[in-house]
């Protein structure tokens, strides 16, 4: 199995898969190709939450808003699987939750003689997957365009902050939803369903799922992510809520 992962939309995914197709019989699976354009730490979120469910496969993966400069193209063995995509920090999170605790390791692709320097996608990460795919991710380091390194660009996500009598942390993702997916861990709200806490000062249900809420009343919930998670039923949560990326969220009487 490989997999396809972009900010593309349409139409540029096709030409990917032609290259593919074009390279190896892998049965190719579309993860999405709509994540944020150019948000790599949206992109890695995703990935982290979705790959894992996936039997062992190579993953090709392209946000990447430094095309045609000097990052460098990277192939990642994490566990039984393989990523390939840039070196800004968008296959970390994932690839060590693949490694299930194990060291990952990285190659460096060898992208000087691609035919563009602005859809490296087609012409650098299409190709590499397919060649780390018909060799077998054991095998990566017996192809030709690809050399060990040891450092690459971290991406990690912020941790919550845990004070005396509240959880300060910040929006990690905001889903097609409205749904509003924060870092904080979802056992501070351990206790507290069907009760009421305070979300930046102003006192909010805590609910196990979305109907538990009247329809447009605002909830907290602990999403399948895990986090805690700030929605309205049949409703969106980052209007009700007045927050988005990056904002700060901070939890009282948790």
């Amino acid at each position: 199995m490989l997999t396809l992962s972009s900010d593309f939309g349409a139409p540029y995914p096709a030409a990917m898969k032609g290259v593919l197709l074009s390279n190896t019989d892998a049965r190719l699976v579309d993860v999405s190709h709509d994540f944020p354009r150019q948000d790599v730490r949206t992109a890695a979120f995703w990935l982290r939450e979705l790959l894992p469910y996936f039997p062992p496969a190579v993953h090709l993966v392209v946000v990447d808003p430094g095309v045609g400069t000097d990052r460098a193209a990277i192939v990642v063995r994490a566990g039984e699987h393989a990523l390939v995509g840039p070196d800004n920090g968008v296959l970390v999170p994932v690839a060590r939750q693949l490694a299930d605790g194990d060291d990952i390791e990285v190659f460096e692709i060898d992208d000087g003689d691609a035919a563009s320097s602005t859809f490296h996608g087609r012409d650098v990460f299409a190709p590499a997957a397919a060649a780390v795919h018909e060799a077998d991710s054991e095998h990566i380091e017996d192809l030709d365009r690809c050399t060990p390194i040891e450092a690459i660009e971290e991406l990690r996500f912020p941790d919550p902050d845990y004070r005396e009598d509240e959880t300060a942390g910040e929006v990690l993702v905001v889903d097609g939803f409205g749904n509003v997916i924060t870092n904080v861990p979802g056992e501070v709200l351990d206790g507290s369903f069907g009760d009421s806490i305070a979300i930046n000062d102003e006192r909010v249900p805590v609910e196990r799922s979305y109907a538990h809420a009247e329809p447009e009343e605002r909830l907290v919930t602990v999403g399948s992510h895990e986090n805690v998670e700030l929605a309205v039923n049949r409703g969106r949560g980052e209007r009700a809520f007045g927050v988005g990326v990056g904002d700060p969220v901070v939890l009282t009487d948790v």
